[in-house]
Formats: C-alpha cells, sequence, structure tokens
C-alpha cells in the first residue's frame, strides 16, 4: 500500500537511538511508554465497553520539536517491554491517502484500517505511526467548500470508524499519532485519544542536552570542537525559543561561519556559533510573528 511509507519489525538499534536523540524530561518518557503497555494491557483484558481504552497516543507540537522521531523511539520502546514477542511497525503518510478523484479518500483510508493494518495484527502485535494526522483526520467544521469537502469529511469519517474497529476488534494494536496543528484535527479523533503529549519547545536544560549531544558528535571527527562545551551556558541563551531540529542545524551550520571552519572544524569558535545562533534564534522569532 502506498500509504505504508516505512515498516519494520522492532526492536531495531536505528530506532533505538532515535529515542535517545530527542532531549526531553524522563517523567514525559516514563509516562509514554506506560501509556502505550497500559494500552495494551487493559484491551487484552476488557471490552472496549467496559474500558473505553482505544489505544492511539497523539503527539502534538511545533514544527522541529522531535515528534515523529520520538514516536519511533517510542515504538522501539514499547516493543522492547514486550519482548520476545516481535512487533511490527507501520509508518503512514496520510498525504498518500488523498485523493481529487471523488470518493477515493475515503476508499483508501477504509482499506488503511480494515484491511492492511489488520492483515499486518494477525501476526505480531501493530504499531502504527499516524504522521501529521491533520491530513488524515482533518476537522470537519473548518472545511472548506474547495477540494472536495464531501469526500475529506468521508475520509475523516473513515478514520474514525476505522480507528474504533481497531479498539475493538484488533487490540494487539497501537496508534502514535503526530501532529503540528492540533486545532486542523478533527475533534472527535482528539477526543479518542488514551493520552495527548504537547510537546513545547525545549526548555533550557533541554537545549544544553541538544547542544553539548551535538558538539559531542561533530568531535567525535573533529576532536577540539569538545573544546566549545565550556561556553554551553552562553549557547543556550542564545538559543532561547528555538525548536530542536533548529537548534541542531544551527550547531553544525555554525562551521560554514568561513570557508576555513568549513574545511576544518577544528577551528570552530564559540563565536561563530554564538552569531550563528543569535541570526537562527532572530529567524525563528519572525517566523512565528508571520505564521
Amino acid at each position: 500500500m502506498e500509504a505504508i511509507s516505512d515498516q519494520h519489525l522492532l526492536p531495531r538499534q536505528d530506532f533505538a537511538a532515535a529515542w535517545d536523540a530527542i532531549k526531553i524530561d524522563q517523567m514525559v518518557r516514563t509516562r509514554l511508554v506506560a501509556q502505550a503497555l497500559l494500552s495494551f494491557q487493559l484491551r487484552q483484558r476488557y471490552a472496549f465497553e467496559v474500558m473505553p481504552v482505544h489505544g492511539l497516543i497523539v503527539l502534538s507540537g511545533p514544527p522541529g520539536t522531535g515528534k515523529t522521531t520520538l514516536a519511533r523511539g517510542l515504538a522501539n520502546e514499547v516493543a522492547q517491554a514486550l519482548a520476545p514477542k516481535k512487533v511490527q511497525f507501520l509508518q503512514v503518510d496520510p498525504h498518500a491517502l488523498g485523493s481529487s478523484s471523488h470518493g477515493k479518500s475515503q476508499k483508501e483510508v477504509t482499506k488503511l484500517f480494515q484491511q492492511t493494518i489488520p492483515e499486518f495484527a494477525a501476526a505480531h502485535p501493530v504499531i502504527v505511526l499516524l504522521d501529521e494526522v491533520e491530513a488524515l483526520a482533518a476537522d470537519r467544521q473548518r472545511m472548506s467548500l474547495e477540494a472536495n469537502p464531501i469526500d475529506a469529511h468521508r475520509a475523516t469519517d473513515a478514520a474514525l470508524a476505522g480507528i474504533d474497529l481497531l479498539s475493538r476488534t484488533h487490540r494487539n494494536t497501537l496508534l502514535i499519532a503526530t501532529t503540528n496543528f492540533p486545532k486542523a484535527v478533527d475533534r472527535a479523533l482528539l477526543s479518542r485519544a488514551d493520552w495527548i503529549e504537547d510537546m513545547g519547545l525545549p526548555d533550557a536544560t533541554a537545549r544544553q542536552a541538544i547542544i553539548a549531544d551535538a558538539l559531542e558528535q561533530l568531535a567525535k571527527e573533529w576532536p577540539r570542537v569538545a573544546d566549545l562545551k565550556s561556553q554551553i551556558a552562553a549557547f543556550v541563551r542564545a538559543s532561547d525559543g528555538m525548536d530542536g531540529r533548529r537548534l541542531r542545524k544551527a550547531i553544525v551550520s555554525a562551521a560554514a561561519s568561513t570557508i576555513e571552519t568549513a574545511k576544518d572544524l577544528n577551528k570552530l569558535h564559540a563565536e561563530h556559533v554564538l552569531a550563528t545562533l543569535k541570526l537562527a534564534a532572530a529567524n525563528a522569532r519572525i517566523e512565528e510573528k508571520a505564521a
């Protein structure tokens, strides 16, 4: 199915690295793993009518906060907890389910939830990542009269019906949805979530961890980069308001401050990093105001 953009049997080492790459509070990590395991446990023991657990976790927050990476890492952590069972991971690209053909989107969404996911669930527990779920279940009250609204309504209806079906008849499934725009997601989908984690911009502690990690990685190839860790406090202050993705890119891009630093990152100095961070943070504030 074209909408399945990635699939693997878990656990996998690269997915474990994804879990470590996102710098968030340990309490959030624990809550997410525990919530996922609780979903599997309760749904094996209770009928949905008795314990209305949908097996849906939503990660919400601005672009660049690591939702997709964290979701992949979460899937791996759950798989490790369910060992020795193997867990099937599926990543769905909701944009691939859309179509300008009348009724096509609804049919594709119905096929995903009533055929594709159940077929995988017949052999293994399945964790499905619904990335940018607003493209799959758009808020029907906000839909424009443009772009075939009837089909868009029906596609959202099909997604909600599909989630309900999995909840009741395929209890070894877990859905992890991400969204950059929670207001664009149909409220009926959000109401089905067992847990919604709001991933805001990284605080000072998280930024420090991100910067330290980026410098450590660069220092593996250019050892003198490690000297910059003495300036992390200044880097943290300069990066206020930046998301994790933009922050990592800015640390790396600091090496493009001059031709010399691009050729040899051992020549990278704190002033290069500070100037790049300040510029990137200013651009982030401009983009936020324009949004």
